[in-house]
């Protein structure tokens, strides 16, 4: 068996944007390049309010004549709801998808198994649906979406070995990526604050999207004081919204946790403080690799 393990992501579902006016539809939308999106190359995107707050995140990738957009399967038909809004007369269909699953593969051989590049968003077709490299970051391995009768049969025919959800998301955790509303604040929360720059979420250069312009002036008059980091747990698991202080000040709030990592939103000026409490909790915060916390940001 290859060093490499699947999760079925049960919260997952499929939203297909079809139609000959999809992606004009989504360019004017959300916060990537619909041009980058081929059954080739997959992405990663926000839909957000007007004033530039967080509404849905989801990857999206091209797949038999429609765009495929990969989000929480809790709220897909809010997302379906808020694109039709938009649709005015536009030659769009917005259908879900019951009938196809969300599977992440993962582990040091995750992209050989599957013969992909280390690319993120790199795709190919795969047992009657597609894989393809996270768009986010590459150690999150591989999405599939395939049929959910033969999504198990064929990961497992392909030499991986099925795993639950808890070690996808502890590694989701490890390397400081958030997992939807479970870490962001619907209405609330700003793409920058949780890496939606440095994870590919944003395309600098396109034209103008729903929230656009809030998200721009975010990022170049360096508006970002607090970032959602990775943590670690010394003590009782705080829940999330638990507040986190240092020298009896407030400085963040606990967001997803599990077996002693978590995420935070922390400040940035409180990262070298001489310690974080969450309740009876001390937290200590780990800059992932990948986290830029300088360049214009104001700390």
């Amino acid at each position: 068996m290859a060093d490499a393990s699947f999760a079925l992501l049960d919260d997952r579902g499929i939203l297909a944007v079809g139609g000959p006016d999809r992606r004009a539809f989504l360019q004017g939308l959300i916060s990537n390049d619909v041009g980058k999106v081929s059954a080739d190359r997959g992405c990663y995107a926000a839909l957000l309010t007007a004033q530039g707050k967080y509404l849905h995140d989801f990857s999206i990738i091209e797949h038999s004549g429609a765009l495929l957009l990969d989000g929480e399967l809790a709220r897909l038909a809010d997302l379906r709801r808020r694109l039709s809004i938009y649709r005015m007369r536009a030659k769009v269909t917005l259908e879900e998808q019951p009938d196809l699953g969300v599977a992440a593969v993962f582990g040091k051989e995750a992209l050989a198994v599957l013969d992909l590049p280390a690319e993120p968003g790199a795709a190919r077709i795969f047992a009657g649906g597609v894989a393809f490299v996270d768009p986010r970051l590459t150690a999150l391995g591989v999405r599939c979406i395939l049929p959910r009768h033969i999504a198990c049969s064929a990961l497992v025919e392909a030499g991986l070995v099925e795993t639950g959800f808890e070690a996808f998301d502890r590694l989701r955790l490890k390397l400081g990526v958030a997992d939807g509303s479970r870490d962001l604040v619907l209405e609330k929360s700003i793409l920058l604050e949780a890496g939606f720059d440095e994870l590919n979420g944003v395309d600098w250069n396109k034209g103008c999207y729903v929230g656009q312009e809030l998200t721009a002036r975010t990022k170049y008059r360096g508006l970002v004081k607090r970032r959602l980091m990775p943590v670690t747990i010394s003590g009782p698991q705080p829940p999330p919204g638990t507040r986190i202080c240092a020298d009896g000040r407030e400085v963040g709030e606990m967001r997803s946790s599990r077996d002693q990592r978590g995420l935070a939103l922390l400040r940035i000026d409180a990262l070298n403080a001489r310690e974080l409490t969450a309740s009876k909790a001390v937290i200590i915060p780990e800059q992932p690799w990948w986290m830029q916390l300088d360049g214009g940001v104001d700390t």
